[in-house]
């Protein structure tokens, strides 16, 4: 049910916030204690990043088409924010946009006796990332990538 419900309200949004310049970079829809809550994540199109002014014109759109349309069953709270810093890797688009940049993968099955990866992410194929991990290159197959994210380096 969860699963239908993301796939419908991201079909839903993603036309409307695209003409609003910004892109949707995930819809996560769960239960926390007794409240469900819908979480519309957000960024721009280009460098520039997601301000206040962005999720609050984000947030009404959304609102709007989602009292319009009610692909959600029951009663929900709406979330629209930024991803964060550490916004997770999910399109290929994601993928590409993140060469050259510190990423943090990780695997269903370890790959060289480790599930976890961070470094630089050098190279995104169709079925391998390609990660400098402390000066060595580290082929993951993406069959076997379970999550991936921007990672700060401190």
């Amino acid at each position: 049910m969860s699963r239908h419900v993301v796939e419908t309200v991201e079909k839903l949004v993603t036309p409307a916030l695209e003409a609003l310049q910004l892109e949707v970079v995930e819809v996560e829809y769960k239960k926390e204690g007794s409240n469900y809550f819908l979480r519309v994540f957000i960024d721009k199109n280009d460098e520039a990043r997601v301000d206040l002014d962005d999720c609050a014109k984000a947030s009404g759109c959304v609102s709007a088409l989602l009292d319009e349309h009610d692909p959600v069953p029951g009663a929900y709270i709406l979330e629209v924010s930024s991803p964060g810093a550490e916004r997770p890797l999910k399109k290929e688009n994601d993928y590409q946009k993140s060469i050259g940049k510190n990423v943090y993968v990780s695997t269903y099955e370890p790959i060289d006796g480790t599930k976890a990866f961070e470094g630089v992410l050098k190279e995104a194929s169709v079925d391998y990332l390609t990660v400098d991990v402390q000066g060595k290159e580290i082929e993951i197959p993406r069959s076997k990538v379970a999550k991936a994210r921007l990672a700060i380096v401190f």
